[in-house]
């Protein structure tokens, strides 16, 4: 009895202990109920110490209680150590999801993605000093540039990957082609690569047939006479005709102020070398540069049967034609206001301007491979009225003498023959060779006929090669994500809009309005997949694969008269300017509309199984830069509907040239090779870039607002904000040659690659905080640039 007591009161301490402890010193919550033993329906006994109740207890009641209160414990216990376990185990659970999260990604997509990046960045440069060369110094390391290329970066590189896939089909039986514009594709592609040797056994043969319908060429007709030459008949067949750009360029295209009818335009022309200064500038470059011209030139007219010494000094006189061509020639960094540029005038008011031929008459003889009529009050839109009053009196000169004649005509076969001379035998092409290098610092060298025959088969049958391509290549879902993301950039650049207190509420209304009238289109025409549509479309154009010049000479025939078609003919505004497989984008202004080719919409810019940060990064930037070209110097003066037209606010206007000032100012201090970046040339493009890269990124965090940052890609400790810029900036990763580079200055409406990053980056206040760049630092200015 003493031993129970004793173990009873023991528990008794312990239960009274726990009980205190976890529920307070409520009494009432430690009563214990029993009910065997007992008579009374109920009895409930408070739970104290003492010895008399514990002594007048039976032996059979006190081994139940003892038992009773040990299986309470036990239960209590387990209850205990149950919670216990399973708090221990959710603990572990949550720990394990958490370190999963921290694990890098390391599906095959990733770990490649993780690759390239890595392979690019150079981490010994800082990202604060030039985020262009950490971003790109490792890709230009792995990537030299291959020999003959005078500029090599990610754009080429990605293009020459879809030339394989190009050059795969075409190389394939002509049976397994599905349409006849398809094979005409591939019948080009066949005469090009001159596999029967056709061209190299014709040599100049073709050429010289060419001079001979147009009229001859002093430098290699025998017995040449000038007598019954005139300058309106060779106008009419080397324009008319064979669409040379000599003295002046013309087609059909939409009316700047009523983008819905065509209109014909005419605008200056007529210079073989890239710009103007090539021929007024009189540096030991340029000079060099005009000392190559006149070698290629006389090189190509001794193969055509002309005599060196007389070929040289004739060629002498064309160039120093062209360099009076040139002095009256207005430089592209002047004629950026649309405005400005713009003549609508009749036909006879321009031969009161201009009267060095017969513009009627002209017009009348191209018109009749359309069997469309012209009349004295047609209307033309004229680019360059004061070059062509300049020019009535350059001709003037020339007109006056025999020899200004001969020199006239001399000037307009050179024209023709060197748009052509490449489609000759070897010798022709390499004659090049020499004024490439003083241009571009690369002879080209021998590059893969292949290459260079899918380059022109693109640019003669494109619809045709991007049908090919699209159905083999291209994933339709990639077009419907791509969609997407252009709405989503759309959005953020509209938005933004609320943030531009330099704009009138009016003004920021129509802008939004045209934001959204700007139409989409992505990857290919719909057209390209109807067999019937796309041979409807080739249906005039006779190709065959033994007749490589005669082809080129039907191509550009053929072109002129699709575009002549045009002419007072309503505007189609879904059509496409650019082929499918081309690896770039464009926005047109007349029409209100943006293009993203299937070319471009591939990996290194853009996939499906990429992060969201590096598409946006990427292909989401150009689609934003694509978007503001409709916003910038020149596209702001178009309405949604396409028509030139002040719809802005005059001062809203100002305030916008004042930040435009600031673009043309910050990239006129950049420089290559001691030469400055020509801001005033470059702004829409750098508006672009700016406005683009602001849109694509503000469109990125509001797809990522309030969702978990997913998994890092492995070996790389950039948070996802940051991936976003370094696929920004990788797309540009690209080398040039010294020459090249000049020339891309004194040329390019866009900037040199790196400025395009460097620039952009610098004024985005948000890429500096997620870099942490210091206030003061190159790529985090303390004076920013920003319209958009």
């Amino acid at each position: 009895m003493e031993n129970i007591q004793n173990i009873s009161q023991t528990l008794h301490d312990k239960m009274t202990r726990y009980t205190n402890a976890d529920f307070g010193d409520d009494d009432s919550v430690n009563s214990v109920q029993l009910t065997e033993g007992i008579n009374s329906s109920a009895t409930h006994i408070r739970y104290h110490p003492g010895a008399k109740l514990w002594e007048v207890r039976s032996n059979l009641e006190r081994i139940l209680l003892f038992l009773t209160t040990f299986l309470f414990i036990v239960v209590i216990v387990l209850s205990i150590v149950v919670n216990v376990v399973e708090h221990h185990l959710e603990i572990a659970k949550d720990n394990e999801l958490k370190l999963k999260s921290e694990q890098p990604c390391l599906n095959k997509s990733c770990i490649q993605i993780a690759n390239r990046i890595l392979n690019s960045i150079n981490f010994s440069r800082d990202p604060c000093e030039d985020f262009y060369s950490y971003s790109c110094d490792g890709w230009l390391n792995a990537n030299p540039q291959p020999e003959g290329k005078r500029n090599w970066g990610t754009f080429m590189k990605f293009e020459y990957e879809n030339y394989l896939i190009i050059k795969h089909k075409l190389e394939q039986p002509i049976a397994t082609l599905k349409s006849k514009a398809e094979k005409k594709a591939k019948m080009y592609y066949e005469s090009c690569l001159d596999t029967n040797e056709t061209v190299e056994s014709l040599g100049s043969q073709p050429m010289i047939d060419l001079i001979t319908k147009i009229g001859g060429w002093n430098i290699t007709t025998k017995n040449f006479t000038i007598k019954s030459w005139t300058l309106q008949n060779s106008l009419e067949t080397i324009l008319n005709k064979y669409s040379v750009g000599a003295l002046f360029s013309y087609g059909v295209g939409e009316d700047d102020r009523n983008s819905s009818r065509h209109m014909l335009q005419l605008d200056q022309s007529g210079l073989v070398l890239p710009t103007r200064d090539n021929y007024l500038n009189k540096t030991a470059e340029h000079l060099k540069i005009l000392q190559a011209y006149l070698e290629y030139m006389t090189k190509v007219g001794v193969l055509l049967g002309g005599e060196q010494n007389s070929t040289r000094a004739q060629m002498k006189d064309v160039l120093d034609f062209e360099t009076k061509l040139a002095n009256i020639t207005t430089p592209s960094e002047l004629r950026r206001d649309e405005e400005t540029l713009y003549h609508l005038m009749t036909l006879a008011e321009l031969q009161e301007k201009a009267n060095f031929i017969d513009w009627r008459q002209f017009f009348e003889n191209a018109m009749k491979i359309v069997q469309k009529k012209i009349t004295s009050k047609q209307q033309i839109i004229v680019y360059a009225p004061g070059y062509l009053g300049n020019l009535t009196k350059l001709i003037e000169e020339y007109q006056n003498t025999t020899n200004g004649k001969i020199i006239l005509n001399n000037y307009l076969i050179w024209q023709t023959v060197r748009n052509f001379v490449n489609y000759l035998s070897k010798p022709f092409r390499d004659a090049e060779k020499g004024l490439r290098n003083a241009l571009m610092g690369t002879d080209g060298g021998e590059e893969p006929q292949w290459r260079s025959c899918i380059q022109e088969t693109n640019s003669a049958l494109g619809f045709a090669v991007g049908a090919i391509f699209v159905r083999e290549f291209f994933n339709n879902e990639a077009k419907e994500y791509a969609e997407i993301m252009i709405n989503n950039v759309r959005s953020a650049f509209k938005k933004n809009f609320n943030n531009l207190n330099w704009m009138d509420d009016q003004t920021r209304k129509l802008a939004i309005a045209k934001a959204d009238a700007v139409s989409d289109m992505i990857g290919y025409p719909e057209f390209i997949k109807d067999v019937n549509h796309l041979d409807e479309k080739f249906d005039n154009l006779t190709v065959r694969s033994d007749t490589y010049f005669d082809n080129n000479l039907n191509i550009v025939s053929y072109k002129l008269r699709q575009n002549l078609k045009k002419i007072n003919e309503p505007v189609n505004k879904t059509t496409w300017s650019m082929v499918p497989s081309e690896v770039n984008a464009y926005y047109t202004p007349t029409k209100n509309q943006m293009a993203l080719p299937a070319g471009i919409l591939q990996s290194p810019f853009y996939d499906l199984s990429f992060p969201a940060s590096l598409n946006y990064g990427a292909i989401g930037v150009i689609m934003g830069h694509e978007l503001t070209h409709g916003f910038d110097d020149q596209g702001r003066q178009y309405d949604k509907n396409g028509n030139l037209n002040h719809w802005w606010n005059n001062r809203t206007v100002a305030k916008f040239k004042e930040r435009a000032k600031c673009f043309v100012d910050q990239y006129s201090n950049y420089q290559i090779n001691g030469l400055y970046v020509n801001g005033n040339q470059t702004l829409g493009e750098n508006i672009a870039d700016n406005g683009g890269l602001k849109a694509a990124y503000h469109a990125y965090l509001e797809l990522t607002k309030n969702k978990k940052e997913p998994q890092q890609l492995p070996g790389l400790d950039f948070t996802h904000k940051q991936l976003f810029f370094v696929a920004f900036a990788q797309v540009w990763c690209s080398a040039m040659t010294k020459e090249a580079s000049n020339l891309e200055i004194e040329k390019d409406t866009h900037s040199p690659a790196a400025f395009r990053v460097i620039g952009a980056l610098s004024n985005l206040k948000e890429f500096s905080e997620e870099f942490h760049c210091r206030p003061g630092s190159k790529m985090n200015p303390l004076k920013k640039c920003e319209v958009w």
